[in-house]
């Protein structure tokens, strides 16, 4: 079979040539672009907005604690279960993406990228109320389940111990290891983050490796681990100063480090690096609309 001079195959239809451009994957400028936008929506939204989801988040994360919990309460001990135990950290993820709701380490892709494309005082404001008031809201909720969680009859007691146990292991870690495994956590969450838009109807499945892994590394991660420690504290374990100084403030450090300085900063500089215009589909209707893919409001 002879080649075309500029290497295509030959004698393709114009519509086979349509079906080829139609299943190539969007380029990494129009991830970008989807990402952004949606940074920029969520930028705009008002502060009561942003607080309401953010605290729905903050609630719903409890669902992974509870996951873990109920699953290592009922299978037997041994590392072949723990691995199957690992799932139940999924679950709190699942339904704060899948739901909408504000997390704040997904803030940290989302909401920087408009930031670095235009960086002004304005922007560098919006950012920081946002985060400021997602965070708070999120840490609002995971501190409500907790305690719920610990002072109503709801668990037995086997599955009390279990929560325990869980907070415990994240308390091995000093404050640099809660930094150094905080920022594989924030690169972890921002690389889920980019890869759903080229991949929403696998979006269920990327949230569940992503965060599974997460769960298998114990790394650390501030919305979630909130709820682990806070657990601890209520239940008289753990004194706040050892919260806030060995667990929060080093997670968080870590997560925004690794979401917004590594991950969010090296895909930033690979759009701005690439040269030329793109190349033009034979149906330009037909193109990816970055508007269908924009985060409803919560």
């Amino acid at each position: 079979m002879n080649s075309a001079p500029d290497g295509k195959t030959p004698n393709l239809s114009a519509k086979e040539e349509h079906e080829v451009e139609k299943s190539q994957p969007p380029r990494a400028a129009v991830l970008h672009e989807i990402i952004r936008t949606q940074g920029d929506q969520e930028l705009e939204r008002s502060i009561a907005a942003l607080w309401w989801s953010a605290l729905a988040a903050g609630l719903t994360m409890g669902l992974s604690l509870m996951g873990m919990g109920l699953l290592n309460s009922r299978l037997p001990d041994g590392d072949g279960f723990k691995v199957v135990a690992s799932f139940g950290y999924c679950a709190g993820f699942l339904a704060v993406i899948l739901a909408r709701q504000q997390l704040f380490t997904e803030n940290t892709l989302t909401a920087v990228l408009p930031v670095m494309t235009k960086p002004t005082l304005n922007n560098f404001g919006r950012l920081l109320r946002l985060w400021a008031v997602v965070l708070f809201g999120n840490l609002c909720g995971t501190l409500l389940v907790a305690y719920v969680m610990l002072e109503l009859p709801i668990f037995d007691s086997k599955t009390d111990i279990a929560f325990l146990d869980i907070g415990r292991k994240v308390m091995e870690n000093d404050a640099s290891q809660m930094f150094a495994k905080g920022i594989i956590s924030g690169w972890m969450i921002a690389t889920m983050v980019w890869m759903i838009p080229s991949m929403e109807s696998a979006k269920m499945w990327i949230i569940i490796l992503i965060t599974y892994l997460m769960a298998l590394g114990d790394f650390t991660h501030i919305v979630v681990g909130s709820a682990e420690v806070s657990y601890l504290v209520f239940a008289g374990e753990l004194p706040w100063k050892d919260f806030w100084l060995v667990f929060a403030g080093p997670t968080l450090a870590g997560n925004i480090i690794g979401g917004s300085f590594i991950f969010a900063l090296i895909s930033h500089a690979q759009i701005r690096s690439e040269s030329g215009p793109p190349k033009e589909s034979a149906e330009p209707s037909e193109a990816p609309d970055p508007q269908k893919l924009k985060k409803p409001s919560s």
